[in-house]
């Protein structure tokens, strides 16, 4: 199998730092881009090779490919929250969109062969049928969705083109952290509901909000399929190690296959933490479906992917853990 080191963009961030830890794990030489608008250097290894700027500058990218014998790329770079992408599209296409081109473009440039893109359910829309399988039809409801959907469309033609190989993986809700504490969300102003959850628990946030609660739902709040972060970081190596292995071409999902509704999520947090949170109940987000849940067979099947983590305990268990740890730090900085 003909390895070389791994570009990881956005690999300061939530989901890219533990797949950093992931790749170091699988003893993978890598080498991080971020332009550290929402990541957090402090999160990656002392030793991992790291470079502050933007996945859409082909000179930093050229440097970065030379420098390192790069082979690969992990792409995780760009912009997630879905009623932030309807407030402000353009942002969300350049962001998503566009700096993912210039990245492709400088991949084919520099004859990098295996890409694994960061991509997500929201393409999928509001399916017809749940679980929803990779096959079903691509109508995302949101410019966030949309923008990660034509970067699909952009991986598929440059492997027609250009040779280019990829597993694109669609997330579904990511959530937890690190189980050893050494990675976790830790971007100001995160919309999670697990994470800001965890924030109103430790006290960093006074109450929060349940977004519609008359969705045709068990109980008529969202209910979404939670991955462990760290699952979720060990499927990218199995994405990366298939094409090495020169594997075909894959579009999966990534995710456990059945779902939680928010009410749950929230009930189960408060017992955790042993108290109740100040909760209230607010209109629906702009873009939110009602149900989303992946049928995630062919993750396990074709990659041999063999989830540890999937448990809404520890899910909450290791986000809240992370929370806690994060907050002591900075009362500790304060105090200092």
């Amino acid at each position: 199998m003909k390895t070389g080191s791994v570009l990881i963009t956005g690999g300061a961030g939530y989901i890219g730092s533990h797949a950093v830890l992931a790749c170091r794990e699988a003893g993978h030489s890598i080498v991080v881009l971020d332009n550290l608008s929402k990541g957090n250097r402090e999160v990656l290894p002392n030793d991992v090779p790291f470079y502050q700027g933007d996945a859409g500058d082909p000179t930093i990218i050229a440097r970065i490919i030379k420098g390192h014998s790069v082979t690969a790329v992990m792409h995780f770079a760009g912009e997630i929250v879905v009623p932030e992408s309807v407030e402000a599209p353009l942002s969300y296409y350049l962001s998503n969109t566009c700096k993912s081109r210039a990245l492709l473009q400088s991949c084919v440039d520099h004859g990098i062969t295996s890409f694994v893109f960061s991509s997500t359910a929201a393409v999928y829309g509001e399916p017809d049928v749940n679980p929803v399988g990779e096959g079903a039809p691509t109508r995302p409801e949101n410019p966030y969705g949309r923008s990660k959907l034509m970067v699909e469309w952009m991986l598929r033609d440059a492997a027609r083109a250009h040779g280019l190989r990829y597993v694109i993986l669609r997330y579904f809700n990511v959530a937890g952290a690190d189980c050893a504490g050494r990675a976790g969300q830790s971007a100001p102003g995160a919309t999670h509901l697990i994470k800001v959850a965890c924030e109103v628990a430790v006290g960093k946030r006074p109450e929060m909000e349940i977004f519609g609660t008359d969705y045709d739902t068990r109980d008529g709040t969202c209910v979404r399929d939670f991955v462990h972060v760290s699952d979720l970081a060990n499927a990218h190596v199995l994405a990366l190690e298939h094409l090495w292995r020169g594997g075909e071409n894959l579009t999966l999902n990534c995710a456990y296959g059945h779902g939680h509704s928010v009410r749950e999520v929230l009930d189960a947090i408060q017992h955790i933490a042993g108290r109740p949170l100040a909760i209230r109940n607010a209109p629906r987000r702009a873009g939110d479906v009602g149900s989303l849940i992946a049928e995630a067979s062919r993750l396990r099947d074709v990659l041999g992917w063999v989830p540890e983590y999937d448990s809404l305990d520890v899910i909450l268990r290791t986000a809240l853990h992370w929370e806690q740890r994060v907050t002591a730090w900075k009362v500790k900085g304060d105090a200092t």
